[in-house]
Protein backbone atom coordinates (compact mmCIF):
# COMPACT_ATOMS: atom_id res chain seq x y z
CA UNK A 1 0.00 0.00 0.00
CA UNK A 2 1.34 3.19 -0.72
CA UNK A 3 2.08 6.06 1.43
CA UNK A 4 -0.62 8.93 2.29
CA UNK A 5 -0.41 11.90 0.51
CA UNK A 6 -0.86 15.65 1.71
CA UNK A 7 -0.62 18.78 0.03
CA UNK A 8 1.40 21.01 2.38
CA UNK A 9 1.87 24.58 1.49
CA UNK A 10 4.74 25.86 3.45
CA UNK A 11 8.53 25.57 2.35
CA UNK A 12 9.68 22.33 1.84
CA UNK A 13 13.31 20.71 1.68
CA UNK A 14 15.69 17.13 1.95
CA UNK A 15 16.49 15.91 5.59
CA UNK A 16 14.41 18.78 7.15
CA UNK A 17 12.40 18.36 10.32
CA UNK A 18 8.60 20.51 9.60
CA UNK A 19 5.51 21.15 11.78
CA UNK A 20 2.45 19.78 9.96
CA UNK A 21 -0.04 22.50 9.05
CA UNK A 22 -3.46 22.27 12.12
CA UNK A 23 -5.47 21.04 9.38
CA UNK A 24 -3.41 18.37 7.88
CA UNK A 25 -1.92 17.13 11.10
CA UNK A 26 -5.61 16.96 12.36
CA UNK A 27 -6.66 14.64 9.39
CA UNK A 28 -3.37 12.21 9.21
CA UNK A 29 -3.54 11.57 12.83
CA UNK A 30 -7.58 11.64 13.88
CA UNK A 31 -9.09 10.76 10.60
CA UNK A 32 -6.77 8.41 9.01
CA UNK A 33 -5.36 7.67 12.78
CA UNK A 34 -1.26 7.93 11.46
CA UNK A 35 0.84 6.48 14.20
CA UNK A 36 4.44 7.79 14.98
CA UNK A 37 6.54 6.47 12.52
CA UNK A 38 4.76 5.61 9.58
CA UNK A 39 5.80 6.73 6.21
CA UNK A 40 3.64 9.67 4.45
CA UNK A 41 4.88 11.80 1.31
CA UNK A 42 4.46 15.63 1.16
CA UNK A 43 4.02 18.03 -1.78
CA UNK A 44 3.85 22.27 -1.80
CA UNK A 45 2.35 22.34 -5.68
CA UNK A 46 5.41 23.68 -6.75
CA UNK A 47 6.42 20.51 -8.48
CA UNK A 48 8.08 17.17 -7.07
CA UNK A 49 7.47 15.70 -3.97
CA UNK A 50 9.15 14.35 -0.88
CA UNK A 51 8.72 10.95 0.96
CA UNK A 52 8.16 11.55 4.92
CA UNK A 53 8.33 9.91 8.32
CA UNK A 54 5.68 11.11 10.61
CA UNK A 55 6.68 12.01 14.20
CA UNK A 56 4.33 12.66 16.44
CA UNK A 57 4.57 14.83 19.82
CA UNK A 58 2.13 14.96 22.28
CA UNK A 59 -0.88 15.88 19.94
CA UNK A 60 1.07 17.21 17.63
CA UNK A 61 2.49 16.34 13.99
CA UNK A 62 5.83 16.68 12.47
CA UNK A 63 7.34 15.23 9.65
CA UNK A 64 11.05 14.17 9.20
CA UNK A 65 11.58 14.81 5.02
CA UNK A 66 13.80 12.00 2.42
CA UNK A 67 15.34 12.92 -0.22
CA UNK A 68 13.60 15.11 -3.13
CA UNK A 69 11.65 13.46 -5.85
CA UNK A 70 11.20 15.16 -9.03
CA UNK A 71 8.11 13.07 -10.22
CA UNK A 72 5.40 14.60 -12.24
CA UNK A 73 2.01 13.04 -13.22
CA UNK A 74 1.02 16.34 -15.98
CA UNK A 75 -0.40 16.16 -19.14
CA UNK A 76 2.63 17.16 -21.70
CA UNK A 77 0.25 20.15 -22.94
CA UNK A 78 -2.20 22.69 -20.75
CA UNK A 79 -5.68 21.95 -21.21
CA UNK A 80 -7.98 24.79 -19.83
CA UNK A 81 -11.95 23.67 -18.76
CA UNK A 82 -14.06 26.48 -19.33
CA UNK A 83 -17.23 25.58 -17.90
CA UNK A 84 -20.54 27.28 -17.85
CA UNK A 85 -21.83 27.26 -13.88
CA UNK A 86 -24.11 23.75 -13.50
CA UNK A 87 -27.24 23.54 -11.28
CA UNK A 88 -26.34 22.38 -7.17
CA UNK A 89 -23.35 20.99 -6.91
CA UNK A 90 -22.47 19.58 -10.14
CA UNK A 91 -19.23 21.87 -10.39
CA UNK A 92 -17.61 19.93 -7.12
CA UNK A 93 -18.15 16.67 -9.79
CA UNK A 94 -16.28 18.79 -12.28
CA UNK A 95 -13.60 20.06 -10.46
CA UNK A 96 -12.49 16.97 -9.03
CA UNK A 97 -12.48 14.51 -12.20
CA UNK A 98 -10.61 17.78 -14.03
CA UNK A 99 -7.70 17.58 -11.68
CA UNK A 100 -8.32 13.37 -11.99
CA UNK A 101 -7.90 14.05 -16.18
CA UNK A 102 -5.09 16.34 -15.63
CA UNK A 103 -6.49 19.53 -16.91
CA UNK A 104 -4.08 22.81 -15.40
CA UNK A 105 -7.56 25.30 -15.13
CA UNK A 106 -10.87 25.18 -14.28
CA UNK A 107 -12.58 28.49 -15.00
CA UNK A 108 -16.33 28.67 -14.06
CA UNK A 109 -18.74 30.61 -16.33
CA UNK A 110 -21.90 32.51 -15.07
CA UNK A 111 -23.80 31.95 -18.51
CA UNK A 112 -26.86 33.35 -19.05
CA UNK A 113 -28.77 30.52 -18.66
CA UNK A 114 -27.05 29.24 -15.65
CA UNK A 115 -29.14 28.00 -12.45
CA UNK A 116 -26.60 28.74 -10.48
CA UNK A 117 -25.78 32.46 -9.87
CA UNK A 118 -23.03 33.29 -6.90
CA UNK A 119 -22.20 36.88 -5.33
CA UNK A 120 -19.96 38.52 -2.39
CA UNK A 121 -19.26 35.94 0.40
CA UNK A 122 -21.00 33.08 -0.98
CA UNK A 123 -19.07 33.01 -4.07
CA UNK A 124 -15.92 33.71 -2.40
CA UNK A 125 -16.87 30.42 -0.21
CA UNK A 126 -17.73 28.23 -2.82
CA UNK A 127 -14.66 29.26 -4.95
CA UNK A 128 -12.64 28.18 -2.00
CA UNK A 129 -14.75 24.96 -1.62
CA UNK A 130 -13.96 24.05 -5.32
CA UNK A 131 -10.20 24.86 -4.71
CA UNK A 132 -9.89 22.52 -1.32
CA UNK A 133 -11.58 19.76 -3.56
CA UNK A 134 -8.88 20.39 -6.41
CA UNK A 135 -6.02 19.70 -3.44
CA UNK A 136 -7.30 16.76 -2.36
CA UNK A 137 -8.12 15.11 -5.60
CA UNK A 138 -4.37 16.31 -6.60
CA UNK A 139 -3.52 13.75 -2.83
CA UNK A 140 -5.51 10.98 -4.11
CA UNK A 141 -4.42 11.28 -7.91
CA UNK A 142 -1.17 11.47 -7.37
CA UNK A 143 -0.45 14.66 -8.90
CA UNK A 144 1.99 16.94 -7.34
CA UNK A 145 0.88 20.49 -8.80
CA UNK A 146 -2.15 22.19 -8.18
CA UNK A 147 -4.74 22.98 -10.79
CA UNK A 148 -6.07 25.98 -10.51
CA UNK A 149 -9.63 27.27 -9.95
CA UNK A 150 -10.82 30.61 -10.65
CA UNK A 151 -13.60 32.36 -9.69
CA UNK A 152 -16.63 32.48 -12.11
CA UNK A 153 -17.30 35.12 -14.07
CA UNK A 154 -18.66 36.04 -17.61
CA UNK A 155 -18.27 34.25 -20.77
CA UNK A 156 -17.56 37.68 -22.51
CA UNK A 157 -15.24 39.15 -19.18
CA UNK A 158 -13.49 35.71 -20.14
CA UNK A 159 -12.74 36.23 -23.41
CA UNK A 160 -11.97 39.59 -22.70
CA UNK A 161 -8.43 37.65 -21.57
CA UNK A 162 -5.28 37.65 -23.74
CA UNK A 163 -5.90 34.75 -26.12
CA UNK A 164 -4.04 31.73 -25.37
CA UNK A 165 -3.95 28.37 -27.67
CA UNK A 166 -6.67 26.57 -29.85
CA UNK A 167 -10.38 27.54 -28.11
CA UNK A 168 -12.85 25.49 -29.15
CA UNK A 169 -16.29 25.58 -27.91
CA UNK A 170 -18.62 22.34 -27.79
CA UNK A 171 -21.94 23.05 -29.91
CA UNK A 172 -23.82 20.10 -31.68
CA UNK A 173 -24.25 21.46 -34.54
CA UNK A 174 -20.86 22.82 -35.82
CA UNK A 175 -19.24 21.69 -39.32
CA UNK A 176 -16.07 19.78 -37.82
CA UNK A 177 -15.94 17.70 -34.89
CA UNK A 178 -13.14 17.70 -32.37
CA UNK A 179 -11.03 15.18 -33.93
CA UNK A 180 -10.90 16.83 -37.25
CA UNK A 181 -9.83 20.23 -35.18
CA UNK A 182 -7.26 18.51 -33.47
CA UNK A 183 -5.41 17.59 -36.43
CA UNK A 184 -5.49 20.66 -37.87
CA UNK A 185 -3.03 22.21 -35.34
CA UNK A 186 -0.05 20.77 -34.95
CA UNK A 187 2.60 21.24 -32.41
CA UNK A 188 -0.43 22.09 -30.15
CA UNK A 189 0.63 22.94 -26.45
CA UNK A 190 -2.26 24.78 -25.06
CA UNK A 191 -5.91 23.91 -25.72
CA UNK A 192 -9.07 25.75 -24.01
CA UNK A 193 -12.33 23.51 -23.89
CA UNK A 194 -15.59 25.48 -23.50
CA UNK A 195 -18.64 24.07 -22.35
CA UNK A 196 -22.19 25.44 -21.57
CA UNK A 197 -24.24 25.00 -18.86
CA UNK A 198 -27.51 23.25 -18.77
CA UNK A 199 -29.56 25.22 -20.76
CA UNK A 200 -26.58 25.20 -23.20
CA UNK A 201 -24.73 28.80 -24.32
CA UNK A 202 -27.45 32.00 -25.61
CA UNK A 203 -27.40 33.14 -28.95
CA UNK A 204 -25.97 35.98 -27.36
CA UNK A 205 -22.99 34.16 -26.00
CA UNK A 206 -22.38 31.98 -29.20
CA UNK A 207 -21.84 35.02 -31.46
CA UNK A 208 -19.31 36.70 -28.81
CA UNK A 209 -17.24 33.07 -28.47
CA UNK A 210 -17.09 33.13 -32.51
CA UNK A 211 -16.27 37.08 -32.93
CA UNK A 212 -13.51 36.14 -30.22
CA UNK A 213 -12.20 33.59 -32.85
CA UNK A 214 -13.29 30.81 -30.67
CA UNK A 215 -14.10 27.49 -33.30
CA UNK A 216 -17.23 25.52 -32.56
CA UNK A 217 -16.75 21.34 -32.55
CA UNK A 218 -19.15 18.42 -32.25
CA UNK A 219 -18.24 15.86 -30.28
CA UNK A 220 -20.37 12.60 -30.52
CA UNK A 221 -24.09 11.88 -32.15
CA UNK A 222 -25.36 12.09 -28.04
CA UNK A 223 -25.83 14.67 -26.33
CA UNK A 224 -23.92 15.12 -22.86
CA UNK A 225 -24.93 16.41 -19.55
CA UNK A 226 -22.65 19.43 -18.89
CA UNK A 227 -20.87 17.95 -15.90
CA UNK A 228 -19.91 15.15 -18.48
CA UNK A 229 -19.08 16.83 -21.86
CA UNK A 230 -16.46 18.85 -20.57
CA UNK A 231 -14.73 15.65 -18.56
CA UNK A 232 -15.45 13.55 -21.58
CA UNK A 233 -13.83 16.44 -23.71
CA UNK A 234 -10.74 16.94 -21.83
CA UNK A 235 -10.03 12.77 -21.98
CA UNK A 236 -10.05 12.47 -25.47
CA UNK A 237 -8.28 15.39 -26.45
CA UNK A 238 -5.48 14.49 -24.13
CA UNK A 239 -5.69 11.00 -26.13
CA UNK A 240 -6.03 12.71 -29.59
CA UNK A 241 -3.15 14.48 -28.63
CA UNK A 242 -1.12 11.68 -27.15
CA UNK A 243 -0.61 14.10 -24.05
Amino acid sequence: MSAPRFFCEIPLASGARVALPDALAHHALRVLRLRDGEALTLFNGHGGEYPAVLEVEDKAGFARLGEFSPREAELAGSVTLVQGLPSGDKMDWVVEKAVELGAARVCPIAAQRSVLQLSGPRLEKRVAHWQRIAQSASEQCGRNRLMAVEAPCTLAEWLARPDAGLRLMCHPEAPDDLATRLRSAPGLQALTLLVGPEGGWSDKELELAREAGVQAVRFGPRVLRTETAGLALVSAASALLGW
